[in-house]
């Protein structure tokens, strides 16, 4: 009997997340659950908002990395 790898060891439900800022256009990695509030390195436009789970993103969604 071979064990299944997915069921071994699952996927986490958190992934990066690359980010467009919708004031300057620049884009950068955030984490989907973060602690903090991200913002843009250039113009400090609120990218993420901490809920407790998964980020309130104000920018658009351009990547998903898994």
């Amino acid at each position: 009997m071979s064990a299944d790898w997915e069921t071994l060891i699952p996927k986490p439900k958190s992934c990066f997340l690359r980010v467009r800022c919708p004031d300057c256009g620049n884009e950068q990695l955030v984490y989907s659950n973060p602690v903090n509030v991200i913002r843009c390195n250039i113009c400090k436009t609120t990218l993420a908002s901490p809920t407790g789970g998964k980020a309130k993103i104000s920018g658009e969604i351009t990547a998903i990395m898994e």
